[in-house]
């Protein structure tokens, strides 16, 4: 099982394998982690975002699912782009697990040993951190991973706080 640990901090600076991006389905940047994460990687990640496949117009990653780039200027090796949902969406809390979860598939299959992950969709796109937090524990916990350590880097007091009760099971 990995280890998972919860910190405050900037997510552009860890050194951990993969980073996670809370990205949007064009892949192409946006604000909060993941302008911070495209502007830290450099301009050669929005070049390597722009060379994945369309799935469908405008749509590189479906929300739920999960893609990867090199990391650039990171620290890290690999961007994996993950794809939350908005809050009032229809099957909000399964597309939410369901991000974590391929993001996660996707780090073992690259052979990462670390990853550090945001609060996917607790930004822009509305979802309560006290919400969010036990899907995205659960999903670290559902199943031995094949990695050593899974890390939150989380922004703020609050989501930090959610995540602390989430993963001492009192959230």
């Amino acid at each position: 099982m990995p280890h998972i640990t919860i910190v405050r901090g900037d997510i552009t600076v860890q050194r951990v394998d993969a980073i996670v991006n809370a990205a949007n389905e064009s892949c192409l940047g946006g604000g909060g982690v993941d302008g911070a994460i495209h502007r830290a990687a450099g301009p050669e990640l929005l070049q390597a975002c722009r060379r994945l496949p369309e799935q469908r117009p405008g749509v590189r990653c479906p929300t739920g699912k999960a893609v990867v780039t090199p990391g650039f200027l990171l620290p890290a090796r690999y961007v994996i782009h993950a794809v939350g949902p908005r809050y009032h969406e229809p099957n909000a809390a399964f597309l939410l697990a369901s991000a974590y979860w391929s993001a996660l598939e996707l780090a073992e299959g690259l052979g990462v040993r670390t990853i550090a992950f945001p609060a996917i969709s607790c930004g822009a796109y509305g979802y309560p951190a006290a919400e969010a937090a036990p899907i995205a524990i659960k999903v670290c916990r559902e199943r031995e991973w094949c990695l050593e350590e899974i890390r939150f880097v989380l922004f703020n007091d609050e989501t930090y706080e959610a995540f602390e009760r989430a993963l001492a099971g009192t959230g």
